[in-house]
This record gives C-alpha cells, structure tokens and sequence, in this order.
C-alpha cells in the first residue's frame, strides 16, 4: 500500500490511473482546477472527487510516496513547487505506469495514428477469447468499459504509447518510459508542432522509440507507410521486425468483409485505415498467444473505440458518425474511408479545428486536399480556443486556401454551426462530425434525431 497524490486528477488519462490505484489498496488524494464529465461523476463515484477546485499544497506532506503529474499541470502549479520543494518523490504518469510494470512483458502500440483502435482491437479479440492482460487504451469500446486495468497475476500489460510529451517537468515522449518486449507503429504524419516544430524532429522521436524496444524484442510495422519502413529497415536495433500491410476485402451493399483462410468475415469496422490496424492488431494478438483464427473469430462483433469513427445515429438512409479525426492524415483517411463504403450517398463532413497544430497558420497547409472525398465540407474553430492557446488569429480565407476544397463553409460561433446543421435535409446523406473536441458544445441530442 502507498500514499499516491494526483496533481490534475481530472485528466481524462488521470482519473482512470486515480481510480485503479485506490481499488487495488493505495491511499489516494488528487486536486484540479477543472474537472469534466465523464470524470468527475467517476471520481465521485468513489469517492475521490476533490471536495474544493482549485490547488492545495497542505494535501502534501512527507508521508506521500509518490505524487503523479498530469500532463495538464503548468510549472507555476502552486502543488508542484511545493512539492519540488519538499523534495517528494514526482512521477509523471508514464513514468509511474513503467515503474508499476517493469516485471511484466510490455506490449506498446504507437504511431501518430490508429493506436486507440488497435490497442482496442487486441484488447476484444483477447477478451472475446477469455484471456486476461494490464491494459492502458485511450478511450474505452464503450460508455461504461474501463481504459486502465492493472492487476498482480497478469503477465502482459498492453500500453497505447502516445508520442506526446510527459509532462511539464519531463519533456521526452510519452512512449520512451515503456522499453517493451513487443512493440507496433501504425504510420508517421507529423503532428504535434506546438512540440515537435519541424517534421524531421517529430520522425526523431519514432526512430528513439524503435531504439527503446528490448534488445531481442519484436517490431510490428505498417510497411504501407514509406517513411516508417525507411525508418524500420535502416534501424541496427537487434530485434526482429515485422511488415504489414492492407489485407484482402471487398465491400459489398455498404458492408466491408475480410477475406480469411477460412472465408469472408463481415466487419462492424471500415475503411483502408481500420482494416490496416485490423492486420496490425492480429500480429500482435499473436504474438501475445492468441491463434489467428481465434482472433478473425472475435472480429466481426468488434464494434471500435468510442469516437473512433462511431455510429452516432442511423435512419432509414442516413448515417451521423462521431469520429477524433484532427490530424490532416486522419482527416483524409476517415473521409476517404466513408466515401469508400458508402459511394452512393452524399457525404458531409463537419472538422473542428482544436489542436495546437490544427490551429497553427504555419501548419494549416498540411490539410490540402484531405477532404476532397466529401461533397459538402464544413470546418468549425472557436476564437477563444486560439486566444487559450496562444495562437495567431486566423481568417477565413487562411482556411478556404488550406484546404482547397471547392464547397467549404467555415464557422466561428457554435449556434450558428448547429443551426446549420438541423436545417439541412440529411435524406440519403453521411454526416461525419469530427474533433478531439466538442464542436463549442454542441446539442448532440438534437442532432442525433435528425438521423432518427
């Protein structure tokens, strides 16, 4: 048992690790300034919900074992410096996680893009199959499944290794604590520039990552991405590597199958993306014991990760999806996908510009053409997004030139983006709403019974 402390304990990683910790015996205390659904009725729910919002270093004295460090926390946090002072034990919450595992057989997924629905994938095959691992996913298959699972028995513990940044007191990337035994990169798209400001140093950081595995270790890569297998096959590491790539389908009547040994295996899940992490996940799975035709059978009930291209609404003829897309190679990827699958539909896709680097004027360019696939195209931003993050104003016609899509609207206000939307008449049309935001709060469930 140990006295653990979370400094911004309403983190949507945080509150899950806060969580684990305290039901399996350690004496928890956390703070934060904010705290969101849905961690705060999580939180609550066991009573770790912080009684004041707001930073208290008297919660802090010499008896704490540890003090974890949300990534959200600044150098000036008032928890921090007191902390720092007293000479505590700080964490950041990767580093905590490797500490927890280091006597277990570690499995990383990585990659700018695809890690949540791969790590999720492996995570139903194997569950499917009654096999029980430690797990670290970034959102959960469904509204009420966990993301963080760490027990003593288990010998594998499954990571999805995110290149980003520590915390504020640990700069390197969040995939470099892990050192693991089995590893897999999905692709490289540079993103991140508020960190990674040129693209040579964004690929740096998947080269240290390949350099992290065991000596010995196994390497699986989608070597349908150029710059990764250049970066793979010119690596000296001594540990075994291995290619994927796009396997076998045919979609027929809005329906993806996947051609197997064993037959055609109808998916939930499509688009050259998800079969691709589909391929990536089945290595994986077995390289953690689990036989190829055990896994193609758990496949078809695999329904993706929650706003991983997620089936918001369903009409008659119409479909509303929820999808994190940001990033340009997402952006292209998931529009590429829907128009694939659903080629005789109009198809409209809503992009919520929300990042760092989405909101970047320098950065914008890298989303040419990557919502050619969609008929209608709408981009969202908030000012005061831009004024939180410190980024330059940005007009409507630095968007327009972005993009260069022939039909594209652009809104700044939430009211008039929803007004838009529940005017518009969605027979026969795919309307995909995408963000690692929320769109400045938009109704969802009005929206949705317009597809009902």
């Amino acid at each position: 048992m140990k006295r653990l402390h979370f400094i911004a304990i309403g983190g949507s990683a945080m509150h899950s690790l806060a969580i684990e910790m305290q039901e399996i015996g350690n004496i928890v205390t956390g703070s934060d300034d904010m705290i969101f659904e849905p961690s705060k009725s999580k939180l609550q729910a066991v009573g770790l919900l912080p009684k004041k919002l707001g930073w208290f270093p008297e919660k802090l004295n010499e008896n704490i074992d540890v003090v974890v460090l949300g990534m959200h926390a600044k150098k000036e946090n008032p928890e921090l410096k007191y902390a720092q002072k007293m000479n505590l034990k700080i964490q950041s919450y990767p580093e905590f996680l490797a500490l927890f595992s280091k006597n277990k057989t570690r499995v990383v997924i990585a990659g700018s893009h695809g890690k949540t629905t791969i790590t999720a994938m492996i995570l139903h095959a194997l569950k499917y199959n009654v096999i029980e691992i430690d797990y670290m996913v970034g959102a959960p298959a469904s509204k009420n499944s966990k993301t963080l699972s760490m027990g003593a028995e288990n010998d594998f513990f499954l990571l999805e290794g995110d290149e980003y940044l520590s915390s504020v007191t640990d700069p390197q990337p969040k995939f470099l604590w892990y050192t693991p035994e089995i590893a897999l990169i999905s692709g490289i798209a540079w993103d991140h520039i508020n960190v990674f400001p040129t693209f040579e140093n964004y690929v740096f950081q998947f080269e240290k990552f390949i350099y992290s595995i065991q000596d010995g270790g196994v390497l699986i890569y989608n070597e349908d991405d150029e710059i990764l297998k250049k970066l793979v096959e010119s690596s000296q590491h001594p540990i075994k590597k291995i290619g994927y790539s796009l396997p076998d389908h045919f979609i027929d009547g809005e329906q993806t199958y996947l051609k197997t040994e064993e037959g055609s295996l109808p998916l939930l899940v499509f688009g050259s993306h998800n079969l691709r992490n589909l391929a990536g996940a089945q290595w994986i799975a077995q390289l953690m014991g689990l036989d190829r035709s055990d896994f193609y059978e758990a496949m078809p009930s695999f329904t993706g990760a929650l706003k991983r291209l997620e089936l918001y609404s369903k009409g008659t003829n119409n479909f509303l999806f929820k999808d994190f897309a940001h990033s340009p190679s997402k952006v292209k990827a998931t529009s590429l996908a829907i128009k694939n699958q659903f080629e005789l539909k109009k198809i409209i896709v809503c992009l919520e510009l929300h990042t760092y680097s989405s909101l970047d004027l320098t950065f914008i360019n890298q989303y040419a053409n990557s919502l050619d696939s969609a008929d209608e195209a709408i981009i969202f931003y908030d000012p005061e997004t831009l004024r939180i993050k410190n980024r330059a104003p940005i007009l409507q016609e630095n968007i327009e030139q972005g993009f260069g899509h022939s039909s594209l609207q652009v809104f700044t206000q939430a009211s008039q983006l929803q007004a838009i939307l529940l005017e518009k008449n969605f027979s026969n049309v795919v309307l995909v709403m995408m963000s690692s935001g929320n769109f400045g709060g938009i109704n969802w469930g009005a929206l949705r019974k317009r597809f009902l």
